[in-house]
């Protein structure tokens, strides 16, 4: 058997060097690698030299970049030439014995490192399949347990590191607003676009397969794959978020948190990163594809925070969550969004003030659905919030929500008197009734008397009788003090107009005085 398996690694390096050996990579890719291996020390880098020459293929942690079909050389990596022939995929890892397997696993990775031009799906039709083949075989390694083989080796990493920023880092395609000559943030609309989907996403999916599994192991030490798993490797994992296809966003979301969770010294750089990465979206451009996903992995994030919370994390939320509010395109990640302020306020609920302060700071003007989402986060952190800080609240936001309950929209005041269905924010309004109710008695009479929606005039009286009910002094109060203002505002009016008509005539008198 091993004889057997001798002779077929050496017919598939004969093929791999025949097809490849005559391609030299070298001038400036070369120097690239050599100085990139140098940073994780001299075993790594002579790892990498070594496996170029032995290979014909440069297997170093240099990103790669997509070229086009006529390209045979790249940083990083080998595209496969236009016309190739037919490769014969090596020995299966249960052909062998035991102890060569970790051999075979470094040539299968090697065969890996090929990259090829999807947009031509006649092209390297056979190669493409061996590729994928091998790809499933080396995820179907790292999964199972092979207790003969031991855990994997630092030598090793190198290797599988490289393949992985071979296949997986890349220039990001541009989107279809930028590619059509459209107006940038202004005219970027991502719920009507429709995503760019990866070509080359058959190899992709089972490479990022593959570093999931890798990740998870329990035969990865993480004490020794972080010099490989470093922050620069975890930078590029964050730079893909922007990817348009969602498939793609999804396995970068999972392997962020794995890596999060397994390699504690990458933790301050993956939140300062996210951060980056917020500031730059909500003041610059105002476009990223993958703000909802990164949000996700904040709210697992958040919710393992330890209590008391540290001030970095409340700075982290005033500076760049309650700021995601402001941008447009707010409603492509608000549910994931929201979910991480509750989370905050949950663990800490006096940052309910700061909280619906950023909101009413960042309160939309004229866009109607924006606000409908503002109104349910709102109820969401008023079910959190005690009564001492709902005083403090009471004023800006009741003054606010008079505002949202005589909208011309009829979601948007429908939304706002859903507030009253709430057993437990009526029960904090009955305990300052007399800040509130003064606050919103004109917009609740003029609800009930003009707006021209009969479900929003229907909640209306339903609200004034919940506050007949609470107090019904106060309520008589307040609408004598309300048909007191409406008289004497309609007094002022009709003095504006008496003063109006004297000039008019005391204007044409003295025309008709100058003509004569």
């Amino acid at each position: 058997v091993r004889l057997e398996a001798n002779r077929r690694e050496s017919e598939m390096l004969k093929s791999v060097k025949s097809k490849f050996g005559q391609r030299k990579v070298g001038g400036q890719a070369t120097k690239a690698v050599e100085e990139t291996g140098s940073q994780h020390g001299g075993q790594a880098s002579t790892n990498v030299r070594s496996t170029t020459e032995r290979t014909g293929i440069n297997v170093s942690r240099g990103v790669h970049t997509t070229c086009g079909s006529s390209s045979t050389r790249i940083q990083g990596g080998v595209m496969a030439p236009e016309t190739s022939h037919y490769v014969e995929p090596l020995p299966a890892f249960r052909d062998v014995l035991a102890i060569e397997r970790q051999s075979l696993f470094k040539k299968k990775l090697e065969l890996c490192c090929v990259n090829f031009d999807f947009k031509n799906s006649s092209m390297n039709v056979q190669e493409k399949e061996v590729k994928r083949q091998t790809l499933l075989e080396l995820v179907d390694f790292v999964s199972t347990s092979h207790p003969a083989a031991g855990k994997f080796s630092e030598s090793i990493f190198p290797e599988i590191t490289g393949m992985i920023a071979i296949n997986l880092f890349r220039a990001l395609p541009p989107s279809n607003c930028e590619t059509t000559g459209g107006g940038g943030a202004d005219n970027f609309d991502a719920e009507e676009e429709e995503p760019t989907l990866e070509p080359a996403w058959p190899h992709l999916q089972i490479v990022y397969e593959f570093l999931l599994r890798f990740v998870v192991s329990n035969e990865t030490d993480p004490k020794v794959a972080k010099k490989f798993i470093d922050n620069s490797f975890v930078l590029k994992l964050l730079e893909l978020f922007d990817s348009e296809d969602p498939r793609e966003r999804d396995y970068l979301k999972t392997i962020l948190h794995r890596i999060y969770g397994k390699f504690m010294v990458h933790r301050p750089f993956i939140r300062k990163f996210i951060n980056h990465i917020f500031f730059r979206f909500i003041y610059e451009t105002e476009k990223h594809n993958g703000i909802a996903e990164l949000l996700e992995i904040l709210g697992s994030i958040i919710n393992g925070f330890a209590l008391p919370l540290k001030d970095e994390h409340k700075v982290f939320l005033q500076h760049a969550l309650l700021p995601l509010h402001k941008p447009k395109c707010v409603a492509m990640y608000h549910q994931q969004l929201s979910y991480c302020i509750t989370q905050f306020v949950e663990k800490d609920p006096a940052l309910a003030v700061p909280v619906i302060e950023g909101l009413l700071k960042f309160w939309p003007v004229n866009n109607s659905p924006k606000e409908v989402l503002f109104l349910g986060e709102l109820e969401e952190i008023l079910e959190l919030t005690q009564t001492n800080d709902f005083a403090k609240i009471c004023p800006a936001m009741f003054a606010q929500l008079a505002k949202c309950l005589c909208s011309s929209h009829f979601q948007v005041a429908e939304r706002a008197l859903f507030l009253w269905n709430n057993d437990y924010i009526v029960s904090l309004i009955a305990q300052h009734c007399e800040i509130v109710l003064p606050l919103i008695f004109t917009a609740l009479d003029k609800n009930a008397s003009t707006h021209w929606h009969a479900a929003v005039h229907s909640l209306t009286c339903n609200v004034r009788k919940i506050f007949m009910e609470m107090d019904p002094a106060f309520w008589d109060i307040c609408s004598e003090r309300y048909a007191y203002l409406d008289a004497e505002q309609a007094a002022e009016s009709a003095q504006r107009k008496r003063n109006a008509s004297w000039a008019k005539v005391q204007e044409r008198a003295v025309l008709t005085a100058e003509s004569s």
